[in-house]
C-alpha cells in the first residue's frame, strides 16, 4: 500500500503594492458613497435640519467619515510607493473574510470600473436577492 499525499495548489501570491492600491480604490469608493448621503438628508429634512444640533452632529459625522476615508486612502497610497517591488502576500484568507461579493472581487484583483453603487437608480429602487 502506498500513500500519495494530496498536493494543495499553491496559494495565490500577489504584489503587496497592487493589493494596497486596490484598498485605496475601495476607500475612495467608500468616501464617495458616504458623501452622497449628505445631500439626501438635506432633501429629506429641508433647511430646518441645519437648525437641529443633533442633525448638525450627524452632518459633521458624515463629513468626518469622508475625510477619514480619503485620509486613509492617501496614507496607504503614499506608503505604497515605499514598498519594495518584490514584496508579495497571500490574500486568500483575508478575502474569505470579506462578505460583500463586489468588494471581494475588487480586492481580489477583478477589474471593476466606477463605483460599487449604481447612480442611475431612483430613490426607493432596490434589488431582491
Amino acid at each position: 500500500m502506498t500513500f500519495t499525499p494530496v498536493m494543495e495548489p499553491p496559494a495565490p501570491v500577489e504584489a503587496l503594492s497592487d493589493i494596497l492600491m486596490r484598498i485605496v480604490s475601495e476607500l475612495h469608493d467608500v468616501a464617495y458613497l458616504i458623501e452622497r448621503i449628505e445631500p439626501q438628508l438635506l432633501d429629506l429634512g429641508g433647511a430646518e435640519v441645519l437648525n437641529s444640533p443633533d442633525a448638525m452632529k450627524v452632518m459633521q459625522g458624515i463629513d468626518l467619515a469622508v475625510q477619514k476615508s480619503r485620509g486613509l486612502a492617501e496614507f496607504i497610497d503614499t506608503i505604497t510607493g515605499e514598498i519594495p517591488l518584490g514584496w508579495t502576500v497571500d490574500v486568500a484568507t483575508a478575502l474569505s473574510l470579506v462578505k460583500l461579493a463586489e468588494m471581494q472581487k475588487a480586492l481580489g484583483g477583478a477589474t471593476r470600473h466606477g463605483h460599487s453603487q449604481p447612480l442611475s437608480k431612483a430613490a426607493g429602487d432596490f434589488d431582491f436577492f
